[in-house]
């Protein structure tokens, strides 16, 4: 399973970052580059298993050949720790994956080479992927593919139920209203994670976030996210939404796979996981349920990153062209169920895949992580918190997110 939810927390600046926090970002540390002859390039990513680490390969293949270059690709164990002791021993892979959630405190240490002006297709890009891989007012890395949250039904429960497709739901008092009819005594009408990576949904449906669009200041505490996880505490109150660990599954599509639940908000990581552990049960993917202020989802995503002290910077970009290109993307999303990261190739996905179209129309609006240096620590006790909602109070749980995030900001990380 490919789930960005559970990436291991990146490093604080300067712990393993051997640039530290340098104020002169995007500039070339590397005391040399190649530019003449074959090259060899390295290349680190953190894979999800066989699929991605043989098509990643094949793509470096391909270039190769075409280049005279050579390159290597290496799955890491653990990508946090291992690229952040490569970077911090200053001899760091060419080309790697780095994380949304990662990628400021990178950013910050000096570690990335920022080469996104130079794609001529970086507007091909969604404003909401460009901001995830953007620093200091510089797109800095190409995202390389993208994932975002839909609602998932068991179409078998869902007829048991007496429910039909008029009944799927649209807004918040028709999701109420179906998980309540699917729920039994051994079974939960909807499983969600208590993550703002997953519960941040309702959220953004009721049009707040956690920082505004700039990420300049923390807007936690506000009335549209105090009405979001109130409508949640009361799902989660009357017994028609549960957390996987209540019931005994590890996140929703295990929870969707083995009816412990009916319905389940999940990215498109869930229809990989359910083809290869629940290939018998069938479900349908739905656009989430559209909440006060309109429509909303989270979008997740990985870029390209090249190292700064890498010595092959104009090699490095071709290679990323090379992994970016429409048809490489649409190759990488049939190989292991990934959204391409490219606006021009969504529309050839969704006609390719259209059990998936819910996943890749809220490309187009999906709400991107928190990229603030630090901030990772406050999202942990925010998920902590989160984690209590069906007896805590909604409004306590957010000025505490308002407290740390604050501080967090001021701090710079």
């Amino acid at each position: 399973m490919m789930n960005v939810r559970r990436a291991a927390p990146a490093a604080l600046c300067g712990a393993l970052l051997l640039a530290g926090c340098s104020s002169n970002f995007g500039s070339d540390s590397s005391s040399k580059q190649d530019s003449g002859g074959k090259q060899h390039l390295t290349v680190m990513i953190g894979s999800s298993g066989d699929a991605e680490t043989d098509a990643v390969k094949a793509a470096a293949a391909a270039w190769a050949k075409q280049t005279g270059n050579t390159v290597t690709v290496t799955p890491a164990q653990n990508l946090d720790q291992q690229l952040g002791q490569a970077l911090a021993g200053g001899k760091p892979p060419d080309v790697f994956y780095v994380g949304s959630s990662t990628f400021a405190n990178y950013a910050k240490g000096n570690s990335l080479y920022a080469y996104g002006d130079q794609l001529s297709y970086q507007d091909d890009f969604s404003d909401s992927l460009r901001k995830s891989f953007s620093y200091d007012g510089k797109f800095v890395c190409a995202p390389k593919d993208t994932s975002t949250l839909a609602l998932a039904v068991n179409t078998d429960l869902w007829k048991k139920a007496g429910l039909t497709a008029a009944d799927y739901p649209t807004t918040w008092p028709q999701l109420e209203t179906v998980a309540k009819k699917l729920t039994t005594s051994g079974r939960t009408g909807l499983v969600v994670d208590a993550s703002y990576n997953e519960l941040g949904v309702f959220m953004k449906q009721a049009g707040g976030w956690i920082t505004d669009p700039g990420q300049t200041a923390v807007t936690a505490d506000s009335a549209a996210n105090v009405q979001a996880l109130t409508y949640v505490k009361k799902l989660l109150k009357e017994g028609v939404l549960k957390f996987p660990k209540q019931v005994d599954t590890g996140w929703g599509g295990e929870a969707l796979g083995t009816q412990k639940a009916a319905m389940t908000i999940e990215g498109n990581w869930l229809t990989g996981a359910m083809s290869a552990d629940y290939p018998k049960v069938g479900y349908k993917v739905l656009p989430l349920p559209e909440g006060p202020a309109g429509k909303g989802t989270l979008s997740f995503s990985t870029c390209w990153g090249i190292a700064n002290k890498s010595a092959h910077h104009a090699a490095a970009v071709s290679l990323v062209k090379a992994f970016t290109s429409v048809p490489q993307e649409l190759s990488f999303a049939g190989a292991y169920g990934v959204l391409p990261s490219r606006t021009s190739a969504l529309a050839s996905y969704s006609a390719k895949y259209p059990a998936n179209k819910a996943f890749a129309d809220g490309a187009s609006y999906g709400q991107g992580p928190v990229t603030v240096p630090g901030f990772s620590k406050v999202l942990t006790q925010f998920d902590t918190d989160l984690s209590g909602l069906a007896t805590a109070d909604p409004k306590t749980i957010l000025a505490s997110l308002q407290k740390n995030g604050t501080a967090a900001l001021k701090s710079g990380g």
